[in-house]
């Protein structure tokens, strides 16, 4: 019953729950660039990695944003193929780049970072890529997309185990920036707004 529950849950059908998405989305990408600015920072003083890494990180972070962007706004049941792409760019490129967070915690160890940390971070890492793989495959065995699961249809069980994994893999997202808070309250922000003279 509580895997049926969770199917359920899991598939958007409202304007609101999709605004939500949406605001996720833009939370993402805020939070993604603030972790991005505290690397380049750090990497200032302890040149523990490629600026080319962090650049290259953001990017795939932000190409999964872009994905769930893509599906919450285009629905399941009305653009089935568009939503599948977001989904498979969200979930696949939102797995890289925690992975390369991970990498990238190991490397400013032990100045920016416990070694605690980076082992939670490396673990949510690691079952968040082994939740993928079976997400992927029982999602392409479905034949029939649907939003009201029974168990006794076909299909029902790889409906089940798709979606109980890509609730595994998206809380870990969730758990992963969680363990940003630590880093992210020794910082400060500015934005700094100067006119040049001589530019008119």
């Amino acid at each position: 019953m509580l895997m049926c529950y969770m199917a359920r849950c899991l598939k958007v059908s409202n304007t609101s729950s999709l605004k939500k998405i949406h605001n996720f989305c833009f939370s993402g990408v805020i939070t993604m660039c603030i972790r991005y600015l505290l690397i380049e920072k750090q990497n200032e003083s302890s040149h523990f990695i490629r600026s080319s890494c962090n650049v290259f990180a953001l990017c795939i972070g932000l190409m999964g944003c872009t994905g769930m962007g893509i599906v919450a706004t285009f629905q399941e049941l009305s653009v089935p193929s568009v939503h599948d792409i977001g989904a498979l760019v969200a979930f696949g490129s939102g797995v890289v780049y925690i992975t390369l967070q991970s990498i990238i915690s190991y490397k400013s160890c032990p100045q920016w970072n416990t070694y605690l940390m980076c082992h939670i971070r490396m673990a949510i890492s690691v079952i968040s890529c082994i939740a993928f793989i079976p997400m992927i495959v029982f999602a392409s065995k479905i034949s029939v997309t649907k939003i009201d699961w029974t168990p006794d249809e076909k299909d029902y069980t790889y409906h089940v185990v798709s979606a109980i994994c890509e609730w595994t893999v998206a809380f870990g997202f969730i758990f992963f920036f969680l363990t940003f808070i630590r880093d992210f309250q020794r910082v400060s922000l500015r934005i700094s707004t100067e006119i040049r003279e001589d530019s008119w």
